[in-house]
Parts: structure tokens; sequence; C-alpha cells
């Protein structure tokens, strides 16, 4: 049932959506020059995937897990897309092909060996990746693998309708505030 509301968010978001990200990608296009930032993730089953958001930092910014990049990397233009969370929109098209939900643990980089650790001795690979969850909401980042595992595997516990809901909600709202950069 929760894949079926991905599946429908996703369309609703990318076909409702699509002038918002079509005018974010003009702006990106004189931002950087490259509105697009694609990097390799770990998925389900620990499956790499090529997750896709809109690009906040310069092309010159080493790719990093984001508690780890500076903040003048970030571009006005980022900030203000990092505040609003627009940049997590391109993400839809990841959740329709199945390698995201909606809802679920924040996929971490190929290179986080410890964050790998602590979320494979938690089952949490058994569930897809999410744009959003019980940690972002929380405003707990990768910076602290252990307590993520720990809240990816209550949120996976207890995940509902209800839950999604909730913390789609929450983050509608403007709960959590991302990844925290140097």
């Amino acid at each position: 049932m929760l894949r079926m509301l991905d599946v429908s968010f996703a369309l609703l978001g990318l076909f409702f959506g699509f002038p918002v990200l079509l005018l974010i990608y003009i702006i990106g296009l004189f931002d950087t020059g490259s509105p697009l930032f694609r990097q390799e993730r770990m998925g389900r089953f620990q499956k790499p995937f090529v997750l896709i958001k809109f690009r906040t930092m310069a092309l010159d910014t080493e790719s990093v897990a984001t508690h780890l990049a500076s903040r003048d990397s970030v571009t006005k233009f980022g900030n203000f897309l990092r505040r609003s969370k627009l940049d997590e929109l391109p993400q839809l098209w990841n959740v329709l092909k199945g390698e995201m939900s909606l809802v679920g643990p924040r996929p971490g980089l190929l290179t986080q060996n410890k964050l790998i650790l602590e979320r494979d001795k938690l089952g949490i690979y058994e569930a897809r990746p999410g744009i959003t969850g019980m940690a972002q909401v929380n405003k707990i980042d990768m910076s602290t693998p252990e307590l993520l595992a720990k809240f990816d595997q209550k949120m996976i516990m207890s995940m509902s309708p209800k839950n999604y809901f909730r913390y789609l909600f929450l983050t509608l709202l403007g709960h959590g505030s991302g990844d925290r950069i140097q």
C-alpha cells in the first residue's frame, strides 16, 4: 500500500510540480551551469543507485557527505534550495523508479563505512531509502551514524500509513533541517 502511495504522490508531484522543476532548472543553469546533481548512494539491499537532486554547491566541490562539506561551497541559490527543501524534488524520479520511497532512511554514500555498518547491523537495508523520515524531522543527520541507524530502525519498525503521512506532513511544515554543513 505504501508503494502505491509513493508512486501516486511521485507522479502527482512530477506532473503538477513540472513548472517549478523547470524554473529551478533554468535558474540553476545560471547559478552553477549544471543544475542537476547525481551521486551514487546505498539503496535497498545495499544495492547502489544514482540519486538525483538539484545542485546546491559549486561544481568543484568534493563529493563527500554533506556534514563534511564546507559551507562556503554552497551557492546563494543553493542555500535557498536547501532551506526550502526544493533541492529534493528531482528525487521523485527515484521514487517513481522504485529506488526510493517518500518516507524511509536517507540513503548514504557508498563511502560512509560507519553508517553502512551500523545500518547493516540493524537490518535497515531491508527498506527502501527515503526522501524524509523520522530522523530528518528530528534533525538527526549522518554525522551521528549510530544514533541515525537507531532512529531508522525505530521508524521502520513503526511504519504505518499514519506515520507515513505524519513524516510527510512534518517535512512539508519545515521540520528538520537536512544534513549539517561545516
